[in-house]
C-alpha cells in the first residue's frame, strides 16, 4: 500500500512539474510571438495548445493561456501566429486544397495530461499496415472542459473534406471527448457528419467515470493539476454524463486487466489497468471488447492492441483465439 501511495504522489508531483514546464514554454512562445513572423520550430502544442483546423498534417492551434493562434506544419514548424483569421488565411495559402489521398481518416485523441505524441506508435502502425490516413488531435487537456475540447474537435471535423469516412481512436479521456462530440452532433441533428462515422476504438475509456479521479479530487492537488476535465471524470461525472452519446457506429473497447501478481490500486474500484477498472470501461452497445494485461498509460504502445485496433477498423471486430 505504501509503495502505491508513494507512486501516486510521485505522479502528481511530476504532473505539477509538467504544468510548470508547460507554463515556462508558453512564456517562451509569447516572447517568440513578439518577434517577426518567422518560421520557427515548436514542440507541437503539448499541454497548452488545442487544434481547431487540420489539413494534410498542418494545424491551426489556439493557446489555452494567452488566446493567441498559430499555424504549424506537419513537422511542427510555426509558419504564422496572431489572430485566427490570419492563421486561417496562411493555411489557405500554404495548403490550398483540403483533399487527402485516403478516403478513410482516423483521428487519434490522447488522454489526460498527455499529448498527441503519445499516440504516435499506434498511428504509425495504422498508416504502415493499411491505406488509411491518420490525424492527431492535440488539445490542452488540463486547461478546459470536456465540452470545450469536444467543440474544438467538431471544428476540426467540419474543416475536413466532406466525402471522407471518419474513425476515432481515443485513449482514456480522449474517448469521452469523442462521445461528447457525437452527442453534440446528435443534438444539432447533424446527420451529414453522423453518416460519415465508420468506427470508434476506445482504449482504456472511463465510460462510467473514474473512481481514481473521485478519490484523488479530495486532495485538492488533483483539481489543480488536471483542471476541469479531470474533475469531470471524478466528482462532476454525473453532470457530464448527460451530454455523452453512445456512438451510432460500431465501437470496440480495449480494457487493461493486470495479472494476478500485480497489487490492486486501492484508489480504483476493481481489477483494471491501475488507473481505470475493467467495469469502468464498459458501455452498452459495444460491437466487441478485448482485455489485455497492460498498464493504462501504455495501452496504445502495445503491438497486440495495435493489431487488434487495425482489425477493428477494417472489420468491426477484435481478434479472438479459437475456442
Amino acid at each position: 500500500m505504501r509503495n502505491i501511495l508513494v507512486n501516486l504522489v510521485g505522479w502528481l508531483l511530476c504532473s505539477v512539474c509538467a504544468v510548470t514546464a508547460g507554463q515556462d514554454n508558453s512564456v517562451e512562445e509569447e516572447v517568440a510571438a513578439s518577434l517577426p513572423n518567422l518560421k520557427i520550430p515548436t514542440l507541437g502544442g503539448k499541454q497548452f495548445w488545442t487544434d481547431y483546423q487540420w489539413r494534410q498534417g498542418w494545424r491551426v492551434q489556439q493557446n489555452a493561456l494567452t488566446g493567441h493562434w498559430r499555424l504549424l506544419d506537419f513537422q511542427n514548424f510555426r509558419h504564422a501566429w496572431g489572430s485566427r483569421e490570419a492563421c486561417d488565411a496562411a493555411l489557405n495559402e500554404k495548403v490550398p486544397t483540403k483533399e487527402i489521398e485516403s478516403q478513410h481518416l482516423v483521428l487519434l485523441l490522447h488522454g489526460l495530461s498527455r499529448s498527441a505524441s503519445s499516440m504516435a506508435a499506434i498511428g504509425e502502425a495504422i498508416e504502415r499496415e493499411t491505406d488509411m490516413q491518420v490525424a492527431y488531435f492535440e488539445y490542452a487537456s488540463t486547461r478546459a472542459s470536456i465540452a470545450e475540447h469536444a467543440a474544438a474537435l467538431r471544428e476540426v471535423v467540419a474543416g475536413l473534406p466532406g466525402g471522407l469516412k471518419l474513425s476515432f481512436i481515443g485513449h482514456s479521456m480522449g474517448n469521452i471527448i469523442v462521445r461528447h462530440a457525437i452527442g453534440d452532433w446528435q443534438a444539432d441533428q447533424d446527420q451529414a457528419t453522423l453518416r460519415r462515422l465508420n468506427s470508434v476504438v476506445m482504449l482504456g475509456p472511463p465510460n462510467q467515470g473514474a473512481s481514481i479521479a473521485r478519490q484523488l479530487s479530495r486532495t485538492g492537488l488533483f483539481g489543480f493539476v488536471t483542471g476541469r476535465g479531470g474533475m469531470e471524470l471524478g466528482p462532476n461525472w454525473e453532470k457530464l454524463a448527460e451530454k455523452l452519446a453512445t456512438p451510432p457506429c460500431p465501437f470496440g473497447i480495449v480494457a487493461g486487466r493486470l495479472p494476478d501478481q500485480w497489487q490492486l490500486n486501492p484508489l480504483v474500484d476493481g481489477e483494471g489497468d491501475f488507473v481505470v477498472s475493467v467495469e469502468e470501461t464498459r458501455l452498452a452497445g459495444a460491437a466487441d471488447e478485448l482485455e489485455v494485461p497492460r498498464l493504462h498509460s501504455f495501452l496504445m504502445d502495445d503491438e497486440t492492441v495495435q493489431e487488434a485496433t487495425i482489425l477493428f477498423l477494417q472489420t468491426g471486430h477484435f481478434p479472438h483465439p479459437a475456442p
